[in-house]
């Protein structure tokens, strides 16, 4: 029985996964690390190991994400807008908009039946994006996960005028230096990011249901900024950071 991998290799980090007969066979997740090519090696000899068979055995590989064309051993590239969207229909066939937030791009994608209709994407500037949540986390001393979850505990926020990462940040430091709430500026640091993907959301045209992907889709914080921005109910898969090596996996069956 042939077995199909997709490698996700993100930013930051770099997914992968099996599958046998449309089933997981073993999954996995590595830093990306400075050496792309290095760490998809790596990976997919993780995978193997993991799921205790040979690269014989593989009789597709496909690899999407930032560093897809990293991949020389991989038997196709595609986008990761149109892999997430055919994990997320693999898990969710119901979306009919897609927010997927990367550690270094979002984008805002509308889906017909697992099809990609219409995109846009932010891959000019950090803020609304994991790199943004890691580096105001920093300043916290906290985990972007646990900047989010303290966000959650704020009645009020602070605004956050500033719209770039670098002159956010050091807004962020004036407003920890003053002693204002923590978790006010937590909220105010979510809403930032809210109103940023929020604004992209609305010029592809909101369509519900939304679903979310990629790894940020886990920071309860900003699930929920988003969804108080767009007035909308917000559906999460199951490992949302491994959505787009589900879709390049079912692709590589596919294409098989």
């Amino acid at each position: 029985m042939s077995v199909y991998c997709g490698l996700d290799i993100g930013s930051l980090q770099a997914k992968g996964i099996l599958l046998r007969d449309g089933h997981p066979l073993f999954r996995t997740i590595f830093p990306t690390g400075g050496n792309a090519p290095e760490t998809a090696k790596k990976l997919f000899q993780a995978l193997l190991e993991g799921g205790e068979i040979s690269s014989d055995e593989v009789k597709t590989i496909v690899a999407t994400g930032y560093g897809r064309i990293s991949v020389p051993f991989a038997t196709k590239t595609v986008t990761e807008i149109t892999c997430h969207a055919r994990g997320i229909a693999h898990f969710l066939p119901q979306a009919k908009t897609l927010i997927d937030l990367g550690g270094q791009d979002s984008k805002a994608i509308r889906l017909e039946k697992g099809k990609v209709m219409d995109f846009v994407m932010n891959d000019k500037c950090a803020a609304g994006t994991g790199r943004f949540l890691e580096v105001m986390a920093q300043n916290f001393k906290l985990t972007p996960w646990e900047l989010g979850e303290l966000s959650l505990q704020a009645k009020n926020e602070v605004s956050i005028s500033a719209t770039c990462t670098v002159f956010a940040e050091s807004e962020v430091i004036g407003l920890i230096a003053r002693g204002l709430p923590r978790e006010e500026i937590a909220r105010g640091i979510m809403s930032a990011i809210a109103q940023r993907i929020a604004g992209m959301v609305h010029r592809l045209g909101l369509e519900e249901p939304v679903a979310m992907s990629g790894g940020v889709a886990q920071n309860p914080g900003v699930v929920k900024a988003l969804e108080r921005e767009l007035g909308v109910s917000i559906l999460i898969p199951e490992e949302p950071q491994m959505i787009g090596a589900w879709g390049a996996a079912l692709i590589a069956q596919e294409y098989a």
